[in-house]
């Protein structure tokens, strides 16, 4: 569900691509502290980052994600105010219907505005949890993130007092999880610096070590099928980037493979 956030560094407008990571310790708490294990960290950071809902608090009492919520998921990502120019894709769902808000990230203050959702009926307690995290998520928060063994917790807290908690989803592992590049192409990374998969029609098994930024796949041995033209074509094409150094980049669940002839392709953890 395309929606905005608008992302602010202390008394700088920095809105569009730049994350606040950018920013530096200008906004969020400015320091860490640690205290029984717990480091409070600055609130740098948290857009374009996918955090699971934990629980709701409100008028005191909690509500904890149903254990049936599996794509439970809330993101804050960059995007423009305007809605004739298009924006990011803040919200998602915490398991049922899907969430669609305005956001902006002001130092550790983030507003949700413009909260809409699809209508779906959701049973109990998916829906009662729903109705909590929605009543909550709208309004005005102070952000607050702390960071355990690695793992960084989000809480957002109203001016009501109520409180969301949500957790940092870690990012699919490069090796050994399958990238699904189209309906039949995929490839896996092994840890033990092999690569499998598929070009769409004929399967293949090779060598790839991944150092630095870079996967060095060596010649892959294939199957050979005959397809129709175009999955040859489309094969082809993907076997030459498949083939020495490649640069990639991954970014949550995305991950783009660029070969050195500036040809590249974007595959998803599946």
């Amino acid at each position: 569900m395309k929606r905005t956030t608008r992302v602010k560094c202390a008394a700088l407008a920095a809105v569009g691509t730049t994350l606040l990571a950018a920013c530096g310790t200008e906004s969020g708490t400015g320091h860490d502290t640690i205290v029984d294990g717990e480091k409070t960290t600055s609130t740098t950071g948290i857009a374009d980052v996918e955090w699971v809902p934990q629980k709701v608090t409100v008028d005191g009492k909690e509500y904890v994600l149903p254990k049936n919520a599996e794509d439970a998921h809330i993101g804050f990502a960059p995007g423009t105010a305007d809605p004739d120019v298009g924006g990011g894709d803040s919200g998602g769902s915490v398991g049922c219907n899907s969430i669609g808000a305005d956001a902006e990230i002001d130092g550790d203050t983030v507003r949700i505005t413009d909260l809409v959702q699809t209508l779906m009926g959701c049973p109990d307690p998916l829906g009662a949890f729903e109705a909590q995290f929605t009543s909550v998520f709208e309004g005005t928060h102070k952000a607050k993130v702390t960071e355990r063994d690695g793992t960084r917790t989000l809480t957002l807290t109203s001016q009501e007092g109520d409180t969301i908690t949500l957790r940092e989803k870690a990012p699919p592992a490069l090796k050994g999880t399958r990238w699904v590049i189209d309906t039949k192409a995929h490839l896996t990374l092994g840890k033990d610096d092999t690569v499998t998969g598929s070009l769409g029609c004929n399967t293949f098994r090779g060598e790839a070590v991944v150092k630095g930024g870079v996967i060095d796949f060596g010649r892959l041995a294939t199957t050979r099928m005959t397809c129709g033209p175009a999955a040859m074509k489309t094969e082809r094409e993907l076997a030459g980037i498949l083939s020495g150094k490649v640069s990639y980049q991954q970014k949550r669940d995305s991950l783009r493979l660029t070969a050195a002839s500036g040809e590249s392709v974007t595959a998803r953890a599946e």
